[in-house]
């Protein structure tokens, strides 16, 4: 009896499907991936003795860091020149200048963006100014 013998096939594994499953696993966590970027400021307080006031719910709240950048009520400003800061406060107090103005500064922030957060402050005609320090000892 003749068997008819049977040509070897080279054993082989198709990555083309591996491939694509790779690729659309990719573009899914591309798009469906929120990019976030942080609006933190780091910030280190000065250090001064003396009371804690008592804290309103509306209020001009203004932050400075060590940069000079400055951040209103949460919101961070696109530059630190006095129209940008003069415009943001205008809109933020909506003509109400008896709103209690807080000015926070990093003990490393030149004195000039200090200066220009009180100068603003002063010229839309608040009077309620406040610059916030931290306690003698409570530095972390």
């Amino acid at each position: 009896m003749k068997f008819k013998r049977q040509r070897s096939q080279e054993v082989g594994v198709d990555l083309t499907p591996l491939i694509d499953v790779v690729f659309l696993l990719l573009i899914f966590f591309m798009v469906s991936t929120t990019f976030t970027r942080e609006n933190h400021l780091n910030i280190e307080l000065p250090e001064a003795s003396g009371e804690r006031s008592e804290q309103q719910a509306e209020m001009i709240d203004v932050v400075i860091n060590a940069d000079g950048q400055y951040r209103l009520n949460n919101r961070v400003l696109v530059n630190n020149r006095r129209e940008t800061l003069v415009r943001a406060v205008t809109e933020l107090a909506d003509g109400d200048a008896s709103l209690p103005f807080i000015i926070t500064a990093d003990a490393r922030t030149p004195h000039e963006f200090v200066v220009r957060a009180m100068d603003v402050a002063g010229s839309l005609g608040f009077a309620s100014l406040s610059i916030t320090t931290e306690r003698q000892g409570e530095s972390e």
